[in-house]
């Protein structure tokens, strides 16, 4: 019973997917004007992510130029992005930081985040917050050694912006699962917080909706997608579609509801790098179905 009922959610959500799939590339970047307001925030009445600000992680594209990520991204409706280095290289120069954060804008896609970035010493540090400072996101998503945390929050005080620790899964040396981050950031300046990766939570023990509503106060990015086995060593091998998987891709949805997310949630497909953009579809597709399944409670 339970199986058939996926079945049925998926078949509308892929359903309520197709009309924007079936429109013109152009008319993306005017529908992404349309549901953008100024910095970034959604015009209220024409947004089906009741809210959220779900966008793509550009890791997902990491086999494909940046001009087919932006048309992707574009392809399937969506309006924000955090920016992986495949697709501007961190050793980059300002003015092409600006003229590839320019060419999402243009796109109606609006930069949100940046990551995963390594964290291993001060010049890495300082890199990562230049590069965040350049495309004017307020959030890095990064994976640091512990022992720059101090140096983080200094360079944190000095940008102004927050800091999202990627939860990397059972094979990371450290951070391991979003606990691991909360617990190291506790005593640190507030911005520095968490990027929830719900796939690499669960396999590293965590149920990502615990994880969600107890990490929400410095939750500030959120990786998105759905896996097939708790005990895969491997990320890439575990993920697939959203819907297709295990994890509770409803609870998740309604923990990020609940506590009135503001950051990030990123599609991150892992799966067919050469060419994600039916994965990634499809997962847009049937996350649109779960959430006109939910009701958002008034403030």
């Amino acid at each position: 019973m339970l199986q058939s009922r996926r079945s049925l959610l998926k078949t509308a959500a892929l359903a309520a997917a197709a009309i924007p799939l079936s429109g013109a590339v152009a008319g993306a970047a005017e529908a992404g004007k349309e549901l953008l307001g100024p910095l970034g925030t959604r015009v209220p009445g024409k947004d089906p992510w009741k809210g959220l600000k779900v966008g793509v992680a550009s890791y997902s594209f990491r086999k494909l130029s940046l001009d087919r990520t932006i048309a992707g991204i574009k392809r399937v409706d969506l309006h924000y992005v955090s920016i992986k280095d495949f697709h501007l290289p961190m050793r980059s120069t300002t003015a092409q930081r600006k003229q590839v954060a320019g060419e999402f804008r243009d796109a109606g896609i609006m930069p949100i985040s940046c990551g995963v970035i390594t964290i291993k010493d001060e010049p890495s540090a300082r890199q990562a917050f230049e590069y965040a400072r350049d495309i004017a996101v307020p959030t890095i998503v990064c994976h640091p050694e512990p022992a720059t945390l101090p140096l983080i929050e200094r360079l944190v005080k000095e940008f102004n912006i927050k800091i999202a620790i990627h939860n990397h899964g059972p094979e990371a040396p450290h951070f391991k699962s979003p606990y691991d981050a909360w617990e190291a950031v506790q005593k640190y300046d507030p911005r520095l917080g968490l990027c929830i990766d719900v796939g690499h939570t669960a396999r590293a023990g965590v149920n990502p909706v615990e994880a969600i509503r107890k990490c929400a106060a410095r939750l500030y990015d959120c990786h998105f997608k759905d896996i097939v086995a708790l005990g895969a060593r491997n990320a890439g091998v575990a993920e697939v579609e959203v819907g297709r998987g295990i994890l509770d891709i409803r609870g998740m949805l309604q923990a990020l509801l609940d506590i009135k997310y503001p950051g990030h949630v990123g599609f991150e497909h892992e799966k067919t790098a050469e060419n994600p953009l039916p994965g990634l579809a499809e997962s847009v597709g049937y996350t649109k179905g779960v959430l006109s399944c939910i009701s958002v409670a008034s403030a």
